[in-house]
């Protein structure tokens, strides 16, 4: 493996700290499209890696971006597991002893996942699942149904289980093509609650996952950053010297990925420091601002807004500069693009933004 793909991603550690994570991004590159032993080694992360909001939130990040940045899709597969894991810490449950699990909170038109007692008093889930990333692959989930008091709550769930099955879909998106997405349906599925009535959604535990994500995504940036200054340096190597253009554009690429990376070092600082700690009162559309008048859920909205727009704009003059090329012909770069294209289609742009004006008018706001 070259040293670009070697290279872990900074946030806030120091070089000498960062350079424990080599070893396990080696294994990831060996790895890269072979799912089953991405799903291992992400159990294996799983064991010692930082949860959110415990002084170590930085370092998660800098894990997740630098899994990313070796391969989009290993972050993709590594970061719900990391989610899953906790989600079940934040409820006081037992963490996963084996296997790979996901977090399936979707929700789709015609689709629905139901959640009642039985005649013992236990929950049991009936109903269908969109969007649930290789549920055919993974040992559990964290899912969310909705009960009988027309609530959304949380469920840990065994996807081994004889009342589940898993839609194979037909993906055809060049990105994540190692990870497609299908419906799942549950049939008299046991299902153990995970915090009770709306806590999935109300706990700030919800807005730290998502800027989770948001650091893959910044992985995936600055992977593809690395992509474009090491095509200059080979360019002036061969004697083709970057120009004006080719070295304003490295200099944009620079703000952009510092820019954000600051945003994230900053902001789980403040998480660890528990100034985003406080419930939000309904999670996504949350109403009404906290006593450090930005709530856990506003942040997200800014980090995820802030990191997916720094992606996209990377992605374009990257793409600009280098031209058809290497899209064309480097296998490595062009699935990068394609994953990365993909993978921030989570973020939902302007209803998002939507979102965060409304917190903003509401008073959420630090200026």
């Amino acid at each position: 493996m070259s040293d670009t793909e070697a290279h872990p991603v900074r946030i806030s550690s120091e070089p000498v700290q960062l350079q424990a994570l080599e070893p396990m991004l080696e294994k990831v590159h060996v790895a890269v499209g072979d799912v089953p032993a991405l799903l291992a080694i992400a159990t294996e992360i799983g064991r010692t890696a930082p949860k959110p909001g415990e002084g170590n939130t930085a370092k998660l990040w800098e894990l997740l971006a630098s899994v990313t940045a070796v391969d989009v899709a290993a972050g993709r597969v590594l970061e719900p597991h990391l989610d899953a894991v906790a989600i079940l810490a934040q409820a006081g449950l037992d963490e996963p002893q084996h296997g790979a699990w996901g977090v399936f909170a979707a929700e789709g038109p015609g689709l629905k996942l139901e959640a009642k007692r039985d005649d013992g008093g236990n929950y049991v889930l009936n109903g269908s699942k969109p969007w649930c990333s290789l549920a055919s692959q993974l040992d559990g989930a964290v899912i969310t149904a909705h009960t009988e008091d027309n609530s959304r709550a949380a469920f840990a769930v065994n996807l081994q289980h004889p009342g589940v099955s898993c839609e194979t879909p037909q993906w055809t998106s060049r990105g994540l093509q190692e990870i497609p997405s299908g419906t799942v349906h549950f049939d008299q599925v046991p299902a153990t609650p995970v915090g009770g009535k709306d806590w999935y959604f109300k706990r700030p535990g919800f807005a730290w996952g998502g800027m989770g994500v948001a650091a893959c995504w910044l992985g995936g940036a600055v992977a593809v950053a690395r992509d474009y200054a090491t095509a200059l340096a080979k360019g002036a190597e061969n004697g083709r010297e970057a120009d004006q253009i080719a070295l304003a554009s490295l200099g944009e690429v620079d703000r952009i990925i510092t820019s954000a990376t600051a945003f994230l070092a900053q902001t789980a600082e403040r998480i660890d420091a528990g100034e985003l700690a406080g419930p939000s009162p309904d999670g996504p559309g949350v109403d009404g601002p906290d006593t450090n008048n930005s709530s856990a859920w506003s942040e997200a909205l800014r980090i995820r807004g802030t990191v997916a727009a720094a992606v996209e704009r990377v992605q374009t003059v990257v793409t600009q500069n280098l031209g058809p090329a290497p899209l064309a012909f480097n296998e490595a770069y062009g699935k990068r693009m394609a994953d990365l294209s993909l993978y921030i289609r989570q973020h939902h742009a302007m209803r998002d933004d939507a979102q965060l004006g409304a917190l903003t008018l509401k008073g959420e706001r630090q200026w």
